[in-house]
């Protein structure tokens, strides 16, 4: 006789059986303005010619040297200094996952018999907290102002008093879609080093801001920078790159999976780098509906717009849930982030969409509050 579910469950650990699984929304029918998409479709054309290039893959082979190829084009497009190598990654999710199990050093009487950590502001990116529990690290949140800024002091005592193996630094940061003041991002990025640390700048909205820290990276050997695909137009391809120096993204590339990014996905990113100015006229878009909507949402009553410098916008309204469900009610899918820490009470998030998109997001919204 087999085991019944409730025995196998045993085997599973508690603290993943106490864990929630990352939500996806039901989006059909749906205005979807949840999920940072860049929402422009490839042109017609460029749609049948990747058609045939796909078709045309080896598809019984695994991934060959295409990948490398695709390594150097992302290289080359990011500017990758000399010195510096990167690594791809089923989306940045996996990279994370990747970065907390090379770091995963196990207690011992060296460190004090404690699990390494991972440090990172909150609100922040679910996934950093999510990956180090689950291969075992400490994670240690440590929230921003009222106003979603850096709290340079909490952050300089947490990183004295955790030492994380790993701090990450979202540039803009998600769900607040803010830039940091770069001279306290310095002074953490300088304790991070003194005490032996990583420092990882998550820039997956990259395509939107008007800034990157491509150009400082050189100053600091213990910075990697990610950057994704997703948010250049290519969030179901899933591909996201790790930089930084050669022998540092070497050791890490170590636990990398075998063939982790597919022929398919591959293709797909090599072609889209062939045609990045497609990509670049669609951020220039979705940068200019951004402060159309900014300039907007700032005349409703009622309604506290945040700064961004990426491609969403982070709201306070007067009651959260009951402008979401009115919205959703509309057919208009928005990300409800108010439970998701104390600081983003009555906080919605709104992908910016094509200007039609917008439109009728404006109005759910007016006719929701």
């Amino acid at each position: 006789m087999s085991a019944g579910p409730t025995l196998c469950l045993q085997r599973i650990r508690q603290d993943v059986q106490a864990m929630h699984a990352y939500a996806v929304q039901d989006s059909a029918g749906m205005v979807k303005l949840d999920a940072m998409e860049n929402p422009h479709r490839l042109p017609q054309e460029l749609q049948e010619k990747l058609g045939q290039r796909l078709g045309a893959l080896a598809l019984n082979r695994y991934p060959d040297h295409r990948v490398n190829d695709l390594r150097q084009a992302l290289a080359a497009y990011a500017g990758l200094p000399a010195g510096f190598d990167l690594m791809l990654g089923n989306g940045s999710d996996e990279l994370i996952s990747l970065l907390a199990l090379a770091c995963a050093v196990p207690p011992s009487a060296a460190n004090g018999f404690k699990p390494a950590s991972v440090l990172a502001p909150v609100p922040g990116f679910v996934m950093y907290g999510m990956s180090a529990q689950l291969q075992g690290l400490a994670f240690h949140g440590v929230p921003l102002t009222e106003d979603f800024e850096l709290d340079e002091a909490a952050m300089l005592a947490a990183i004295a008093q955790h030492q994380p193996a790993i701090t990450y630094l979202a540039y803009p940061n998600n769900p607040t879609a803010n830039l940091w003041d770069d001279a306290v991002i310095e002074k953490i990025i300088l304790a991070v080093g003194a005490q032996g640390g990583l420092v990882v700048m998550d820039e997956a909205y990259q395509p939107f801001s008007n800034k990157s820290y491509l150009d400082r990276l050189p100053q600091h050997r213990h910075v990697l920078l990610m950057r994704t695909l997703s948010k250049f137009g290519l969030a179901g391809v899933r591909l996201g790159y790790l930089m930084g120096p050669t022998a540092l993204i070497a050791e890490i590339d170590k636990v990398r999976p075998p063939y982790n990014v597919s022929s398919l996905n591959c293709e797909c990113a090599l072609f889209a780098l062939e045609h990045q100015d497609v990509f670049a006229a669609q951020a220039l878009d979705l940068r200019a509906q951004r402060a159309i909507l900014l300039e907007t949402l700032a005349r409703l009553p009622g309604v506290r717009v945040y700064p961004s410098d990426a491609n969403m916008i982070l709201v306070r309204v007067p009651d959260a849930q009951k402008t979401f469900d009115g919205m959703k009610m509309r057919k208009v899918l928005v990300k409800n982030v108010s439970k998701m820490h104390p600081l983003l009470a009555n906080c919605l998030r709104l992908t910016v969409g094509t200007a039609d998109e917008n439109r009728r997001m404006l109005a759910a919204l007016q006719e929701s509050l």
